[in-house]
């Protein structure tokens, strides 16, 4: 099986996954140009830069973060949590998750993609159950070893479906926390078009959904990966009741994660993608 091939992964230290990862990074940024240009579009369309050797400086660091991001997942993967929990800092604001564990209403992490995004669920599922949303890869081999490698201790799947919703709800329902990427492009009928950065994204309602029925507590959270591979601290941000009531308040509250650490979003995802297809479509229904 192609997964035994990242099996030696467990085996390094989160330094040497780092320089793996920043090789892999260099390498993406020379060899592949459409990831190189989308990375400099977005970049550009989010403002958060405004002249042209920043964006240069920015994308440059930016796809070595999401080589590192890469390899550093894939290493998780494969890892005991004892030795990735110990390379994540205590968090700042862990009282955030403490108070909303108290009032038996859920919580809703929600997760960009940033950061290490993959360690998140693990540090919250060492302590309590969490039941993650997820799109099954395609590929037979990656869809297997990335359900092995995030059903960690208290970390439950949920497939990105009517059953995988129904399984949030219920996680909720017994007053347990869920996480959501919430930054991905949902399937189709499951979204709206809101601004993200100043140009319309398709984007999912189930948040603002899931919000509205069961009062649940809103949590964004980010791992940061720190410098020089002295491990991860996560960023937890309580959002204030209706704060993710609309896709359109949703997108705004992702910006906002993502001008606190540019250079670790994922600036290649095409987030974007179906944008052109759902303006076409709409206006022929329009014109009907």
């Amino acid at each position: 099986m192609l997964s035994l091939l990242f099996k030696p992964l467990a085996l390094l230290s989160l330094a040497n996954i780092h320089r793996l990862g920043a090789i892999l990074g260099y390498a993406m940024y020379l060899f592949m140009p459409q990831a190189k240009k989308r990375i400099r579009e977005n970049l550009a369309q989010s403002k958060l830069f405004n002249d042209e050797s920043t964006i240069n400086q920015i994308s440059k660091l930016n796809v070595i973060e999401n080589g590192k991001s890469i390899i550093e997942s894939l290493a998780i993967w494969q890892k005991q949590d004892k030795e990735t929990l110990a390379w994540v800092k205590p968090s700042k604001n862990y009282h955030l998750i403490e108070e909303a564990i108290a009032k038996q209403k859920g919580i809703i992490f929600l997760t960009p993609h940033m950061g290490c995004f993959e360690i998140t669920s693990i540090f919250y599922g060492a302590q309590h159950p969490i039941t993650v949303l997820f799109r099954r890869p395609k590929k037979r081999w990656l869809q297997l070893m990335t359900e092995s490698g995030r059903a960690h201790n208290q970390v439950k799947l949920a497939t990105a479906n009517l059953q995988g919703v129904r399984l949030l709800m219920q996680a909720l329902k017994r007053g347990e926390a869920i996480g959501i990427l919430p930054d991905q492009v949902p399937a189709r009928g499951e979204g709206e078009l809101a601004s993200f950065f100043g140009k319309p994204a398709y984007t999912m309602t189930l948040v603002s959904k899931l919000a509205e029925k069961t009062g649940a507590t809103i949590i964004m959270a980010f791992g940061e990966r720190l410098e020089n591979a002295q491990g991860f601290e996560i960023h937890l941000t309580k959002l204030a009741e209706g704060a993710v009531a609309t896709p359109t308040l949703l997108n705004q509250a992702i910006e906002q994660q993502i001008a606190q650490k540019p250079t670790q979003y994922l600036w290649s995802y095409p987030r974007y993608k179906v944008r052109n297809r759902i303006i076409k479509r709409e206006k022929r229904l329009s014109e009907n």
